[in-house]
């Protein structure tokens, strides 16, 4: 069975207020004030001086149980929300492969998704694994993505991308944080620039709460749950107003979903999932057998929902 491994998270030193964005993006005051009071968002995680490689690496880093076991790694996968991340031919992915010892490793990029693409990097690890045969293997993913185009910084009239990544370490057997049951469903009529249409945004924005909800369901459904089996919710991070609404919707305790890296990270691309399990592990907000959900939406539209027990 799929589980997660180890996690380790790497959040730069750096910030960048909201306020200070509004002179960039030509943000009026009102939009300044929407992005801080409605949707929570505060300061905005930067390294300027710092590549996608050393975002990547930092975190990788830190993973602890890695080392010493490069050899048992088959695969790595960096899930990413934007289909281009660096210019040709810088490759992060192959090199912090040779810098870690995983040059043996088949290294590839997931990107369909956008934003909803950790889980589905974890999905197709644990399915590559189970393939594989040697119940020792391991897959890691990666995620976490520089902030270098107005797209990759600022989703208008919802949030802000902020720097910071994430390395995991995936196995077939562990006894911990095993995925229960995934699901995922594409909108494709949502496909398309939401800045420029002011129609599918409002569409978008109408039916996203929505959306999310029914795949969160789905999801609890077929890990035979209900609602009220699940411990806790870990949220991508953009923003607090959507998990409000869709708490109401659903009917979940809000005080059961982990916003409190909001401010803190804003909306760090695919690494908002393991941002907070990392800080539901070290608050101790999980204890073991405990089920806990994940859930993420992407542009385009993709919205995803993972549950694993503790």
């Amino acid at each position: 069975m799929t589980a997660l491994e180890a996690v380790a998270t790497y959040v730069p030193d750096g910030r960048e207020p909201i306020e200070d964005l509004a002179g960039k993006f030509g943000l009026t005051p009102m939009q300044v004030k929407l992005f801080q009071r409605y949707h929570g968002l505060a300061d905005v995680p930067r390294e300027p001086e710092g590549t996608l490689l050393d975002l990547l690496l930092a975190a990788a880093r830190r993973l602890a149980p890695l080392a010493g076991r490069e050899s048992s790694v088959r695969y790595v996968l960096h899930a990413r929300s934007m289909p281009v991340v660096a210019p040709f031919p810088v490759n992060a992915l192959h090199e912090l492969c040779r810098l870690l010892g995983l040059g043996h490793a088949l290294a590839f990029t997931v990107t369909h998704h956008a934003c909803a693409t950790g889980p589905l990097a974890i999905d197709i690890a644990g399915r590559l694994l189970a393939a594989d045969g040697d119940p020792a293997a391991l897959a890691l993913v990666l995620a976490g993505e520089k902030a270098f185009t107005a797209d990759a910084q600022v989703l208008p009239e919802t949030s802000v991308f902020g720097e910071a990544a994430a390395a995991c370490l995936v196995g077939s057997n562990g006894q911990r944080d095993r995925l229960l049951a995934y699901s995922s469903t594409v909108r494709g009529g949502y496909d398309g620039r939401l800045d420029r249409s002011p129609e599918l945004m409002s569409r978008f924005q109408q039916e996203f709460p929505g959306a999310l909800a029914e795949v969160i369901l789905a999801v609890t459904a077929k890990a035979g749950l209900r609602l009220n089996d699940i411990s806790l919710l870990l949220p991508h991070n953009v923003n607090v107003a959507i998990w409000r609404l869709l708490c109401r919707l659903i009917g979940f305790p809000a005080d059961r979903v982990l916003l409190d890296n909001v401010p803190v990270t804003a909306h760090a691309f695919c690494a908002d999932l393991f941002l907070n399990y990392q800080t539901a592990t070290e608050r101790g907000l999980l204890r073991e057998g405990d089920r806990y959900l994940v859930a993420a939406a992407g542009a385009g539209a993709t919205f995803s929902a993972m549950i694993f027990e503790h």
